[in-house]
């Protein structure tokens, strides 16, 4: 099972000195029955791509509880085995926890398929999503517009061996 884990580039520094993401329970996201009702579609790729966004979208809650923290939003890519990964019981009520699961034990680096990243242009809107975050929870629209900005960045495909260039 693929699974998106939220982080931070520092976070993603411990990660890559620890040689795991842990310790457990993780949150992650994934292709859940919930997510899947949310986004009514089959395709296994756009799915995905929905779990990657709210893994994007929990970076940035991450990055806005940090004020030192690099503005760059931070996901990577784990295969786990089918099972690893649950959602907690009642959570297909929350919307806002749509494809959230929780992984009970750390999972090895090794294990990682990709990390995503933000470009280095993306962060002036990143860090004015992150000051907008608390206003737009709170339904400021004009917040919700500055957060949605960050969200209309790409996260870039980094292969796990390019960790080192990414958190120097």
């Amino acid at each position: 099972m693929r699974v998106y884990v939220p982080l931070t580039l520092s976070g993603l520094a411990a990660v890559h000195g620890a040689g795991e993401i842990g310790p457990g329970p993780l949150t992650a996201y994934a292709v859940t029955p919930g997510l899947r009702e949310w986004y009514v579609s089959d395709d296994i790729e756009e799915l995905e791509y929905a779990a990657l966004t709210r893994a994007a979208s929990a970076s940035l809650r991450l990055i806005a509880g940090r004020p030192d923290e690099a503005r760059r939003r931070v996901v990577v890519a784990l295969d786990v085995p089918d099972g690893a990964a649950f959602a907690e019981p009642g959570q297909a009520l929350d919307a806002s926890s749509l494809g959230e699961v929780r992984i009970a034990e750390p999972v090895a680096l090794s294990k990682a398929a990709a990390v995503h990243v933000d470009a280095d242009d993306a962060e002036k809107d990143v860090a004015a999503a992150a000051a907008a975050l608390g206003a737009a929870d709170l339904g400021d629209d004009d917040a919700r517009f500055t957060v949605d900005g960050a969200e209309d960045h790409e996260l870039l495909w980094f292969g796990i061996q390019e960790i080192p260039g990414l958190i120097a």
